[in-house]
């Protein structure tokens, strides 16, 4: 057990919640998260003195750091070695809570099969003010061209104003491969319908339209993990969805560490049930299957 100094810390004032608040809320959904982001190098997201004061992404492990932190020596893009943070049990979620790290960003590969993704991610980023009705059915329409490749997608509201759609991989692909899918994915969506998509980061191109975000598909890249605490107000949370649950969520915040809580003790089964069993591989082809599907 890793112990709390200053336990009584608010973190979120306006929700009312302490760092040992935020602890309780981190142990009492531990199996659920624990399984997206135990052995996986993580950046966190640190508010030491709550969401009010400075907030900063911290992936390097460092000395003094609390029980619970483990280091896995990862190479970085200058061919230089470093030491980065990951967990892997319950007294891991403990030591996000004494460290005040309210967002939890794991990378989609674990730290022993680096080399080898784990997950497909598209963020649903929609302009402000865009219409949220609209985000679902694109979150619909990309389940439908994913399953078309083969694959298994899930859906996740973000904590934010987004959509995340996530499919399982078999870890049989590489980085690059993957990379190279879900970039050709984003971009065909924006060719089938540039009024209403953009695939590019670019601020300017996004006005009115759906980034769709397929940057997280690369090594060394994160995005927030199911059941994460988001550090904004009212602790909203990344909730894990049944598809058909989607149409009633009107927001990608709907949920909060005060209502995910009730939401979990109320469902008869998990809303990801047989995640891990539905990893595949993507398939040569994938990709012109997809396209095909936009055409047809």
């Amino acid at each position: 057990m890793v112990e709390l100094s200053s336990p009584e810390r608010v973190y979120f004032p306006d929700a009312g919640l302490t760092k040992a608040g935020y602890r309780d809320y981190l142990l009492g959904v531990a199996d659920r998260l624990l399984p997206h982001i135990a052995n996986r190098p993580l950046s966190l997201l640190r508010c030491p003195d709550g969401i009010g004061e400075d907030c900063f992404f911290q992936k390097h492990y460092t000395k003094g750091l609390p029980d619970g932190f483990r280091s896995v020596d990862i190479e970085e893009k200058d061919g230089g070695r470093e030491p980065y943070i990951y967990i892997d049990d319950e007294a891991g979620l403990e030591a996000c809570a004494q460290f005040g790290a309210l967002e939890l960003h794991p990378w989609g590969a674990q730290v022993g099969t680096l080399e080898k993704p784990e997950r497909l991610i598209f963020d649903l980023d929609p302009d402000e003010g865009y219409d949220f009705s609209d985000l679902k059915d694109t979150a619909r329409d990309i389940r439908d061209l994913l399953e078309t490749a083969g694959l298994a997608p899930h859906v996740m509201v973000t904590g934010g104003k987004g959509i995340h759609v996530i499919a399982p991989l078999d870890a049989s692909n590489d980085w690059d491969e993957v990379k190279s899918f879900a970039k050709g994915f984003a971009t065909a969506l924006e060719r089938h319908d540039p009024a209403r998509y953009v695939a590019q980061a670019s601020k300017a191109k996004r006005k009115g339209k759906i980034f769709i975000d397929w940057l997280r598909n690369q090594r060394g890249q994160t995005s927030v993990a199911p059941y994460s605490v988001r550090a904004r107000k009212g602790a909203p949370v990344a909730t894990p969805l049944r598809w058909e649950e989607l149409s009633r969520v009107s927001s990608g915040h709907d949920y909060t560490v005060d209502s995910l809580p009730r939401r979990l003790s109320s469902l008869k089964s998990d809303p990801w049930d047989g995640y891990f069993d539905h990893a595949a591989p993507l398939k040569s082809g994938a990709l012109d299957w997809a396209r095909s599907a936009l055409k047809d």
